[in-house]
């Protein structure tokens, strides 16, 4: 007689949204592909869906609560019921989702929590110790996307240094070429920067930088691909395109479907932040051989191995950012071999199954504690 087949492992990854951020990609990322062998696999939005939606997997249980406020007890209430009716094991929790995962660990079936810290905005923005204290109480674990944040939680959080991990963010191998887009500029002088508006990504520096590139390479083309996440900062971005009378060199061209291929027809990509975690735009410009420029802020130098597979430019210096977009620009054999080296980096580190087997490990590691205490408390 044959045995049954061992119970999978329930893993619900929890996000705000389903728009087009780091976070949101990896979690829409890690449900689509943990290994179903092993695993069933949730994605739950606590507040709205997004672009991202159309590429979460048919096999992936799906919860919506669209819930319109921080606290919100229909929406919680519906969020208790179906972990309760999937018994789901481990609540995967990105950014701040953190907190309604914590209230669902004191109840029926009791899930195990992992926190997944994305906070790219730590240099410029102090979060609550007292409050994301409370909440990392009875957490798992937590994965960190650099090295800051996990000192940050064993250090000012307090959670035990076993439980912390720290894993770079990852991007899956992209689909082939598409129909090229129709684009402003030449494939050779087009420049791109994806990244949302909002201050920490200080696009402000980018067009300063850009007036300065326009005055050796008039044909310079910038791409500005993302969300007006912040309206007003969006506003003082288009004015100060304006003010530089760059309105022929720059385009925004907002959230987009096609920005692998985007990318793919670009020369250079570019991050020009003030802060940052561990950029999954950064990862993706490697991903498909696009050499890049970027501030030396977060993980990136790690990411272009201080500086081997990528330029780094100190943050908010718009004279030296413009000076390695030019270096760029007027080198195709310097582009080519930087693109080489950043591809490879990327496939071996920062790939989707490089980075997948180890939160598998994290996984194991947090249900085999609890499994554990629960033997030291029967006793």
């Amino acid at each position: 007689m044959n045995e049954p087949s061992p119970r999978r492992i329930r893993v619900m990854q929890i996000t705000d949204t389903l728009y087009a951020g780091g976070k949101e990609r990896v979690a829409v990322d890690l449900a689509n592909l943990l290994p179903r062998a092993r695993y069933e696999s949730y994605l739950c939005t606590t507040r709205r869906e997004g672009p991202l939606a159309d590429l979460v997997q048919s096999d992936v249980g799906r919860l919506r609560l669209e819930r319109k406020r921080s606290f919100d007890t229909r929406s919680l209430r519906r969020f208790l019921r179906f972990i309760r009716q999937k018994d789901i094991d481990i609540l995967h929790a990105h950014g701040p989702s953190l907190f309604i995962a914590a209230i669902a660990s004191y109840l029926p079936p009791f899930p195990t929590v992992v926190w997944h810290d994305h906070f790219g905005n730590y240099l410029v923005e102090e979060r609550s110790v007292r409050l994301y204290g409370v909440a990392t109480r009875r957490v798992g674990g937590v994965i960190a996307v650099n090295q800051p944040l996990a000192d940050w939680a064993r250090d000012r959080l307090g959670v035990p240094a076993e439980r912390v991990w720290n894993l770079p963010n990852f991007v899956c191998q992209p689909a082939p070429a598409g129909v090229p887009p129709d684009l402003p500029g030449t494939a050779d002088s087009r420049i791109v920067c994806v990244a949302n508006f909002r201050p920490q990504k200080d696009h402000l520096n980018l067009v300063q930088a850009m007036a300065i590139v326009t005055r050796q390479i008039p044909a310079a083309h910038l791409l500005l691909v993302g969300d007006a996440t912040d309206k007003e900062y969006y506003g003082r971005v288009q004015a100060e395109i304006a003010r530089l009378n760059l309105g022929a060199n720059i385009s925004m061209l907002g959230q987009r479907r096609d920005v692998t291929d985007v990318l793919r027809a670009c020369a250079v990509g570019v991050l020009s932040s003030a802060s940052e975690g561990l950029p999954l735009a950064l990862i993706e410009y490697g991903m498909v051989k696009l050499p890049a420029v970027v501030t030396d802020v977060g993980q990136c130098a790690d990411v272009l191995e201080q500086g081997q597979s990528g330029l780094l430019v100190p943050p908010g210096a718009a004279d030296k950012l413009a000076e390695a977009l030019l270096s760029l620009l007027q080198s195709p054999a310097r582009r080519a071999a930087l693109a080489e080296r950043f591809y490879n980096r990327v496939q071996q580190i920062y790939s989707a199954d490089a980075v997948i087997e180890q939160v598998c490990g994290v996984y194991d590691t947090v249900l085999a504690a609890k499994k554990k205490s629960h033997v030291h408390a029967a006793k």
